[in-house]
């Protein structure tokens, strides 16, 4: 199974620490690589509980509809939630989303960066910067964790990456 080498963790991932290295399938089904992506430049994880829902819908056509200012900034943002990739990519057809959403249908990544809601069996919602490390690998650069109702504070996210 992909990503077992990853252990779960009680609380968030914080900052400085060794981004876990994973790979998930994307909406398209194709492999997606934290370790590649964050080669070319910063990487954005915005984890969700679950696609077709009121904030996760929000949240996901904002993040879309910032992605001119993301690029400029030379981030990739990404959408992480335990859907699988063909929900992931019936929530993207239907919401019109071109970014990336990532399936961790195995609760493996959400859990590595302790951003798991046990109670529903699913992502808690949450964003977590990665920037590349000296010796290339990826680096926590900014957490925000927060409560399900609560959606992204986007300038504290496009501060993290100036």
């Amino acid at each position: 199974m992909l990503n077992a080498h990853m252990s779960p963790r009680p609380s968030p991932i914080t900052v400085g620490e060794a981004a876990p290295d994973f790979v998930l399938k994307d909406q398209n089904r194709a492999d997606w690589s934290l370790s590649d992506a964050v080669r070319k430049g910063d990487v954005v994880l915005c984890f969700y509980p679950m696609s077709f829902t009121g904030v996760c819908s929000t949240e996901m056509k904002c993040v879309d509809a910032e992605m001119a200012e993301w690029q400029k900034r030379g981030a990739q943002v990404v959408g992480v939630s335990c859907d699988s990739f063909a929900v992931q990519k019936a929530f993207a057809d239907s919401m019109g989303l071109k970014q990336t959403l990532l399936a961790d249908m195995h609760r493996s990544v959400c859990k590595a960066y302790g951003l798991y809601w046990a109670d529903l069996n699913v992502s808690s919602r949450g964003t977590v910067v990665v920037g590349q490390s000296a010796d290339g690998s990826g680096k926590v650069k900014w957490v925000q964790a927060r409560q399900p109702g609560d959606a992204m504070k986007w300038g504290d996210v496009m501060a993290a990456l100036a």
